[in-house]
């Protein structure tokens, strides 16, 4: 099976890649404006312009906001269907991810059902985060 395509760590988004590597979910938020946290990385606000942001620990708690459940194989991903998932986070951006160690179905998937994030070891480098069910024990993917 062909591995799973990685991203490559710029250094805008290295904060971020770090974080996911030590078990931290890392957003950033402007410390010149009220714009809040935003996801994805990036030097600047998105709201005001500002490079006056800061790098911080998230929750890793969120809400399942939205998915598709894929049926089509995927070499890396094998052939069950998995679910692409937007998981609005605890601090208010969203995020794209995949939903682990819950059944990929409709019944299990519920909208705005409490998730926490957990991180794959994909590589010496790169961690990618998922995100479970806040009742799943297990300890990740």
């Amino acid at each position: 099976m062909p591995p799973r395509m990685l991203p490559e760590p710029t250094p805008e988004t290295r904060h971020f890649w770090e974080g996911c590597k030590a078990g931290e979910l890392r957003l950033q938020r402007c410390t010149d404006c009220d714009g809040g946290s935003y996801f994805p990385p990036r030097p600047f606000c998105p709201k005001c312009g500002s490079r006056k942001v800061e790098t911080y620990k998230a929750s890793g708690q969120g809400v399942l906001w939205s998915y598709v459940i894929n049926m089509r194989p995927r070499p890396d991903m094998g052939t069950e269907p998995y679910a692409i998932a937007v998981v609005k986070l605890a601090e208010g951006p969203t995020m794209m991810t995949n939903i682990v160690d819950c059944p990929q179905t409709p019944e299990a998937l519920q909208l705005d059902m409490p998730l926490k994030v957990t991180f794959s070891k994909q590589s010496d480098d790169i961690s990618l985060p998922f995100f479970q069910p806040q009742s799943s024990q297990a300890g990740g993917a």
